[in-house]
């Protein structure tokens, strides 16, 4: 597996992880639906996310669960995994076992205990000492979760401090002024020669600001959504500079990435869209997690149909 780099551009889509009704590892499903998502035409996977319910695995299902989907990429994609935790005696532990199985790097948030930009900084000192000077990771800013404000300044400190840190996952929500000084702040230091290049890659939920994020300088997107073309689809739309149709594909699906993203039932949103899809067998969300009621899934199945009209309209 190709280690992850500061080139990083496309869609790394976070996947779900799933369960059957029991509750227990699907690990069929997981085959499955790292077929689809290279089937979409993801540029990599990032599992053991927030949505991917990594606080309800154990150790050894979160190694399982690497080890399959690693063995089901075969290497054709880069695969990055989350290990964020408490302790640094179980972040290591992680990242050793999974960068052995052939992960390409490893993804870390600041714990909620941090507060001044002090804290921050030597906290992510010490995640370098952690994860030692070959594995690259991802700088996970997401405040929303987990409550640690980190502005551009601190972040540039941290990027200047940390030779392995190859990637920033900007969802900082609303984030498009921050993306814009954070873009332009490593810029500017990567020209004096203080830092050298790192990607950016926004993770707000579902890609819900992607086509004004690109404009501000994101290299793609790392989220996830039941639909992961649409990612694809408006990255590369951007890419090759046809902006107006970026845009007119984030429309078409606008409103059930929307629908998604509500708080407390979106990740129960997302497995049944994709167990409707045939990608999981079950939509089912390990305890304790959301339900959908009866109301929410009418409310689904007309937003699908809606959404397949537009995309007919734009051919």
């Amino acid at each position: 597996m190709k280690l992850l780099d500061p080139s990083a551009t496309g869609v790394y889509l976070i996947t779900v992880t799933p369960f059957t009704d029991s509750g227990a590892l699907d690990l069929a499903s997981t085959d499955r639906m790292v077929d689809f998502c290279l089937d979409q035409g993801v540029t990599g996977l990032t599992v053991l996310g927030i949505m991917g319910e990594a606080p309800k695995l154990t150790a050894e299902e979160s190694r399982v669960f690497v080890k399959q989907v690693l063995a089901r990429v075969a290497g054709r994609v880069p695969v990055v995994v989350g290990v964020s935790s408490p302790g640094f005696a179980p972040m290591r532990e992680l990242t050793e076992s999974v960068m052995a199985l052939g992960a390409s790097g490893v993804m870390v948030a600041p714990p909620g205990t941090v507060r001044t930009d002090d804290q921050i900084t030597a906290y992510f000192e010490m995640v370098n000492e952690t994860l030692g000077p070959h594995v690259p990771w991802v700088l996970q800013d997401h405040p929303v979760a987990t409550g640690v404000q980190m502005t551009a300044p601190v972040i540039l400190r941290i990027v200047r401090n940390s030779p392995t840190c190859v990637m920033l996952k900007h969802e900082d929500c609303p984030g498009l002024a921050k993306l814009s000084a954070i873009r332009s702040a490593l810029g500017a230091a990567n020209e004096r020669g203080e830092v050298r290049r790192v990607s950016i890659l926004t993770g707000n939920g579902g890609g819900l600001f992607l086509p004004e994020e690109l404009s501000r300088g994101a290299d793609g997107a790392m989220t996830g959504f039941a639909y992961p073309e649409m990612m694809v689809d408006v990255c590369r739309a951007h890419a090759v500079g046809d902006v107006e149709r970026a845009h007119d594909l984030f429309d078409a699906y606008l409103p059930l990435a929307r629908y998604e993203q509500q708080q407390g039932i979106g990740l129960a949103v997302r497995k049944h869209l994709l167990a409707e899809r045939g990608v999981i067998a079950s939509a089912a969300v390990r305890k304790p997690g959301p339900k959908l009621s009866a109301a929410d899934v009418a409310d689904i199945r007309r937003l699908v149909e809606r959404q397949s009209r537009r995309l007919a309209e734009l051919g």
